[in-house]
């Protein structure tokens, strides 16, 4: 029997409400896109609401793949956050709990996720396609319901144009009828005006019965006659009552499936497999067939190719050798020794010949390039099976080590976070699709731009959060730069309320001399700026510099057990010495002359290196007149005159 630890039950029981949450909100916010994206092809049809339910039920089956990874790395970054920001996962980690033993049970959980994922898109997927995008195709085909307005020219009936001035109580009842008929061609329009009517549709609803009262008929008759008076003849026609009938289907229309089963959005792997090879074997066929038809060719009316017969009957092809020549023919010689006239046939027969050519590789091209083009499809629709998966797992890896590093819960932050990180996920993905479907790239590196691009700040988090790294520290992030920049960075004392070790001023002044002392050697062995090879080939003495940032550092430790303010504020502006690679590149000679043969880039580097250093010597001529102040402060006799003596 298998024990199932307390903190895995925890963890599943804390995760998984937050994800059932997540995703149907998720699947909630894709699916009001879906409505705003094709509300104006439902409303006005008349649809039921068992067909309108139906549609809905299959495009949430289709936005699955889209709300999946979000609600992921929400409900990830909710549960994670909630842990932090009530110390629960610090007392895991206190108690020994790494961070991936507290992600070990999502982990299982998200990889079933995963891999149930996969089977979704293989079985389900393609068969919601279908029913969605063949009902769509169906509503959008029908007729809209009839809602006749007043005072406005209604013109949803195909070839009719209505206005009525007025309706009935009951609606029943139209008054003030006025209808264009141009079902015909607009050249030949009828019209007819009536003082009342009644709209009605026939018991099949293929048609529409107009019943009209006390009105007129007026129809053009232009082609009566070929005389000017033929041409220009019309009818009128009074009339007590009459009856219209319009040809209108009200009827909602289901399209077959079996057409969209044929599509690749309706085919699973296996089938999408044999669709790409069958459509890949009818394209080599073609450009077999196209190569061997431009090789037969002839070239200046010489065959390049023959065809042999052995004795057994077969049939082979090979090539012709070329003629050789004594010495090379003048075809410019040869076409000026012709009249004009056959000169100008043999151009337009050699225009002619062209043109034909161009045009039927242009018609071969075109078709080729369909195919091309439905294998690109297939290929896209079958690596979107596997991105799916994959993008589960790292939105996990995501969303459950950075809401370890934010420590924020709730719908706030972890809302923001998510949304950024899905809207930047989405752009590389669909860039990476419209890259593969018009073939700029290869199907499989624009399908998983997206994955390859995620993975890399998936793995970077996970392995800051378990490392308790301060991602999002400033101070740390300060740092960093003024390592990359060169910057000064300045130090942080306070007084300490109990101090062991008293600060002894003999030795504190003697600390700071030969401080001092150590600067100005520093600065004398380098007294102008270092030259370009120079640089390379050894530049600063990175020993040297250790010894004086160890011999600075240490001074600073020890004065700050001074229990005089003073001491303590200036010893803060000791500076803080590193080392830089622009201080010292490389220890090897050989190599930094390599390296400053790389022109381009080592010129750069160079003029950088040169304001870091002269940077570097501010800091310790500053940290020399630092110690002559410090020391005036120790033996009392500090003025502010010297605060500015340099």
């Amino acid at each position: 029997m298998i024990r199932v630890k307390k903190l895995y039950m925890f963890m599943l029981k804390t995760f998984l409400p937050q994800f059932m949450m997540t995703f149907f909100i998720c699947l909630f916010i894709v699916m009001m896109q879906f409505l705003w994206r094709y509300i104006d092809e439902l409303v006005g049809k008349g649809l039921s609401i068992d067909l309108v339910a139906e549609l809905f039920f299959y495009a949430a089956l289709t936005m699955v793949p889209l709300a999946l990874p979000l609600a992921i790395l929400l409900a990830s970054l909710m549960t994670f956050g909630n842990l932090g920001e009530h110390v629960e996962l610090t007392a895991m980690k206190s108690s020994g709990i790494s961070l991936v033993k507290v992600m070990a049970p999502l982990i299982v959980l998200l990889s079933g996720v995963a891999v149930g994922a996969f089977f979704f898109q293989n079985n389900v997927l393609p068969h919601s396609q279908v029913k969605m995008w063949t009902l769509l195709f169906s509503m959008r085909q029908k007729s809209p319901t009839l809602d006749i307005p007043v005072g406005a020219v209604y013109t949803q009936i195909p070839g009719y144009n209505l206005y009525v001035k007025r309706k009935g109580v009951n609606n029943d009842m139209l008054y003030g009828l006025l209808i264009y008929d141009v079902s015909g061609g607009t050249a030949n329009p009828r019209i007819v005006a009536a003082d009342s009517g009644r709209l009605s549709f026939t018991p099949d609803k293929r048609h529409l019965v107009l019943d009209l009262y006390q009105g007129n008929w007026y129809e053009s008759m232009q082609g009566g006659g070929t005389t000017e008076m033929g041409q220009n003849l019309f009818r009128r026609e009074s009339f007590h009552d009459k009856e219209i009938l319009i040809p209108y289907d009200d009827n909602f229309t289901r399209m077959d499936d079996n057409e969209m089963r044929q599509q690749y959005v309706g085919k699973n792997i296996a089938e999408l497999q044999r669709t790409i090879d069958s459509v890949q074997l009818r394209v080599d066929s073609v450009a077999a067939t196209i190569s061997s038809e431009l090789h037969s060719v002839p070239v200046v009316g010489l065959p390049t190719r023959r065809v042999v017969i052995d004795e057994g009957g077969s049939r082979t092809q090979e090539l012709v050798r070329p003629v050789a020549l004594a010495r090379p023919v003048d075809l410019d010689s040869l076409l000026d020794a012709l009249s004009p006239t056959a000169r100008m046939n043999v151009l337009d027969e050699a225009l002619v010949l062209a043109t034909n050519a161009q045009q039927d590789n242009a018609f071969r091209g075109y078709t080729l390039n369909d195919d091309q083009y439905m294998i690109r499809r297939h290929g896209i629709e079958m690596h979107k099976k596997f991105t799916l998966s994959l993008a589960c797992l790292i939105f996990f890896f995501i969303g459950a080590p950075l809401g370890a590093i934010i420590r924020k819960g709730g719908l706030g932050m972890p809302v923001v976070i998510s949304v950024l990180l899905f809207i930047f996920y989405y752009i590389i993905d669909n860039m990476g699709y419209k890259m593969a479907r018009d073939g700029r790239w290869p199907v499989w590196q624009g399908i998983w731009l997206s994955s390859a691009v995620l993975l890399p700040l998936g793995v970077f988090l996970t392995k800051k959060a378990v490392n308790d790294s301060a991602v999002f520290n400033p101070d740390a992030w300060a740092n960093a730069l003024r390592r990359f920049t060169g910057l000064h960075q300045t130090r942080k004392l306070a007084m300490k309320e109990v101090v062991i070790n008293e600060v002894d001023p003999a030795e504190a002044v003697a600390r700071c001399e030969e401080l001092k002392a150590q600067c100005q050697a520093f600065l004398d062995r380098y007294p102008a700026r270092m030259g370009f090879v120079e640089f390379f080939r050894q530049g600063l003495d990175k020993a040297a510099l250790s010894r004086l940032a160890e011999q600075m550092d240490s001074l600073v430790d020890y004065l700050s057990n001074s229990r005089d303010q003073m001491v303590l504020a200036k010893a803060m502006d000791l500076p803080v010495l590193r080392q830089l690679r622009t201080y010292h590149l490389v220890d090897d000679p050989r190599l930094g002359l390599a390296l400053a043969a790389v022109l381009p880039l080592s010129v750069p580097f160079y003029l950088v290196a040169v304001r870091h250093q002269r940077n570097l010597k501010r800091d310790i001529a500053h940290a020399a007149t630092v110690c002559d102040q410090l020391v005036a402060i120790v033996q009392g006799n500090y003025t502010r005159e010297k605060e500015y003596n340099v």
